[in-house]
């Protein structure tokens, strides 16, 4: 596609914020009350119903200060960069990083990652890259997260662009994916940017990641007609990405969400649920956390099932189990597997781990007992899919 000829204006609904758009946007954060409330509540959730007032106040002290030097998005990513490494050193063991030091530095990538985490995971990725002195990445959310015009400032200040899920009518959905699978051809090909976008819709709160064939042929929707799908895929330098986390804080909720869905029709969200499961995510503790990114894909997938199939064969097989994984295996199989955890790579003794596995059993002991087995089988799938994948 050559960019001399691409109206770009057809991206200004879902496209991150251009750095002239810097200032504007973080003058509106700033004086967004709604914004200073809910910041308050997150980062001091027992006060804030007594000093809202004041704890506002103090936020939007503190956002003006630490972004006053922030001109463009580097200047944004630079002051984000710093509260994301302290998030992920309060609420973690720490991150490890792997494969990231193979990739070319000159070179944008469509990284498809797994996802746990609506907030952290696109983050790791992006301080990952940002340790690593690579470029990051922009950032595939879905629109239901932009209920509050302050979301909507704060993810596409961090470059975010939007996934229309909510639009009506079928014409409707074809022409919103057509315009994001031009969007994210243009921000690799030919503007050399990074995107990070999830494997499908929504978290795997199950625990098995699997990639929707439908997200291969949303890419494949920007090919010119002459050009054969493999060729058009090699274009994006797809990268799979597997992100695991020793502890998931919203392991009870997800367990939840999968039992009532499992017993009744429909699950149905709260207003705004999004937000506060992307609280619990960053302020919850992790464990040891790793991020694991793949190779290229290069050969010749014609078809979206195959290029699916190579996307979780590299995801699940770079998956770093944990101990908390194992153990739910064997509490629900019987016997755990001989498989490695960890990283870098350890043999696994299960007599080495009985603090863990302590920890694991008073946890879920803590979990309703009505989904409880569902939140077990959600840390003992990513053992399962590994089997079936080495089988």
């Amino acid at each position: 596609m050559n960019v001399r000829n691409l109206d770009t204006s057809q991206f200004d609904e879902i496209r991150p914020y251009r750095d002239d758009e810097v200032r504007p946007a973080l003058r509106r954060l700033v004086e967004d009350p709604e914004m200073s409330r809910v910041v308050a509540h997150f980062l001091l959730p027992g006060m804030a119903s007594k000093l809202e007032r004041p704890l506002a106040w103090l936020v939007r002290q503190l956002v003006r200060f630490e972004f006053r030097k922030a001109h463009n998005v580097r200047g944004v990513q630079d002051v984000i960069a710093k509260y994301l490494e302290k998030a992920v050193n309060r609420t973690s063991c720490g991150l490890s990083i792997s494969g990231l030091d193979t990739l070319p530095k000159d070179r944008a990538c469509l990284f498809v990652s797994n996802h746990r985490d609506i907030a952290m995971d696109p983050a790791l990725a992006i301080l990952a890259m940002y340790k690593e002195g690579h470029e990051t990445s922009r950032i595939a959310i879905g629109d239901n997260l932009l209920s509050k015009q302050f979301a909507t400032d704060i993810m596409k200040l961090n470059k975010c662009f939007v996934v229309k899920r909510s639009s009506g009518s079928r014409r409707e959905k074809l022409m919103a994916a057509t315009t994001l699978s031009r969007y994210i051809h243009h921000s690799i090909v030919n503007e050399n940017e990074h995107v990070w976008i999830a494997q499908r819709a929504g978290r795997a709160k199950d625990g098995r990641d699997r990639t929707n064939p439908a997200l291969a042929a949303m890419f494949g929707m920007a090919k010119p007609k002459e050009q054969s799908f493999a060729e058009f895929w090699r274009e994006l330098h797809i990268v799979p990405l597997a992100i695991s986390y020793e502890w998931d804080p919203c392991d009870r909720h997800k367990a939840r969400e999968l039992y009532i869905t499992e017993h009744q029709d429909e699950y149905q969200k709260k207003a705004h649920e999004d937000l506060g499961s992307i609280a619990k995510g960053v302020v919850g503790q992790k464990g040891h956390i790793h991020a694991a990114f793949g190779t290229p894909i290069e050969k010749d997938f014609s078809d979206v099932s195959a290029l699916a199939d190579e996307i979780d064969r590299q995801i699940i097989g770079n998956y770093v189990l944990h101990p908390t994984n194992l153990i739910a295996y064997q509490m629900i199989y019987g016997e755990a597997p001989n498989l490695p955890v960890g990283y870098p790579p350890k043999p696994w003794h299960p007599d080495e781990h009985q603090e863990i596995r302590e920890q694991f059993e008073a946890r879920m002991a803590r979990i309703d007992e009505r989904w409880r087995d569902k939140a077990i089988q959600g840390y003992a799938n990513p053992v399962v899919s590994r089997l079936a994948y080495e089988s």
